[in-house]
């Protein structure tokens, strides 16, 4: 039975080889998910060093991590979950990144928010590569005004692309077409990849990976 340490490096090993057998330029950041796990499963990673680290709820990262910032400072904290645009003005007090940018009213609030903290956080737009209504995101054919409009109109501080593949689809079409995505905006930062298929966003050059599972085991319901 290994440690959350062991299986975090494990992982990180994992990643390196990829890098290294397929001589790829990109070497992604971890955020390590930390959504209903407690502090305790948490503070080997801190101890050790790691910085990136994310949630999915505002609620539940208001409750564990503004003492544990106090004390680590480094900490870059991802909001990696559906943002509602009634937490925004939280969410922009709380986190680093936001991976969720996903309408135009929700750019606005981040706008907004940001004039009252004095913050430029870092966003990825979500997008919705498989046209699925139910699903959050922007649509391919209305990325590049949708990210003009948050860039040029709001100067809003838009990093990078992010997708969530539909459940049991083939997850490399999906990448592939997330980084052709990015290429024509000239963003560099991709958030993809989960436990299930980081190696193959490895392979199709993501820099942040979400990874949960692998690290800290199976998820605890709340």
């Amino acid at each position: 039975m290994h440690s959350i340490l062991e299986k975090f490096n494990i992982t990180k090993n994992k990643i390196s080889d990829i890098i290294k057998k397929k001589q790829l330029k990109t070497n992604p950041n971890i955020i390590v998910v930390t959504k209903t796990f407690s502090l305790d499963n948490i503070f080997p990673l801190l101890k050790d060093g790691h910085i990136h680290f994310g949630e999915n709820k505002i609620q539940e990262a208001e409750s564990k991590w503004p003492e544990v910032r106090k004390q680590y400072k480094n900490v870059q904290l991802h909001m990696i979950g559906k943002l509602q645009s009634n937490k925004v003005k939280k969410a922009v007090k709380l986190f680093d990144y936001i991976h969720s940018l996903d309408s135009e009213r929700l750019a606005l609030k981040i706008f907004d928010a940001q004039k009252d903290f004095n913050k430029n956080v870092k966003l990825f737009i979500q997008v919705n590569l498989a046209g699925d209504e139910k699903k959050s995101g922007i649509s391919l054919n209305e990325l590049s005004s949708f990210y003009n409009y948050c860039t040029k109109e709001l100067l809003l501080n838009v990093i990078g692309l992010m997708c969530l593949p539909p459940a049991n689809s083939d997850t490399k079409k999906y990448f592939k077409i997330l980084k052709e995505a990015s290429t024509q905006l000239n963003l560099n930062e991709l958030s993809m990849g989960m436990s299930s298929d980081f190696e193959e966003a490895v392979l199709n050059g993501s820099t942040f990976l979400r990874l949960g599972t692998i690290i800290l085991g199976e998820r605890k319901s709340i």
